[in-house]
């Protein structure tokens, strides 16, 4: 049998997948809901959790705030999403420690009959 891959592939190389993810997080924080696939917004999960996890501990004004800052821009590739990561959504979120996003199941969406849902803020 062949060894099981770690992620799902969405029939694209791997870094137009992980621009593909990007794209729906910088869209999930400036809307805060987006809906997609639901393949897709099960991928977006962690990664869009992780980016908040980082952006918390952006919060500290210790040596690292400016790396984790450009850790993020550099994985969203977009200055004012990461702004308003940081500065708006992150804080929301000081007392939880995960779970920041939702996903809800919508149905079949009617043209291709693919599973939708819906991925929000908490």
């Amino acid at each position: 049998m062949p060894t099981p891959r770690r992620a799902r592939s969405f029939g694209g190389s791997s870094s137009h997948e992980r621009l593909m993810m990007a794209n729906l997080a910088a869209s999930l924080f400036a809307a805060e809901a987006i809906v997609t696939t639901e393949a897709k917004a099960k991928a977006l999960r962690p990664v869009a959790e992780k980016l908040i996890t980082k952006a918390k501990k952006a919060q500290d004004d210790g040596p690292l705030r400016v790396h984790r800052i450009r850790q993020i821009q550099g994985y969203l590739g977009d200055r004012e999403m990461t702004h308003k990561l940081v500065n708006d959504v992150a804080p929301r979120y000081d007392d939880r420690n995960g779970g920041y996003t939702r996903i809800l199941k919508l149905g079949p969406r009617e043209g291709d009959k693919a599973q939708m849902a819906r991925i929000e803020l908490v």
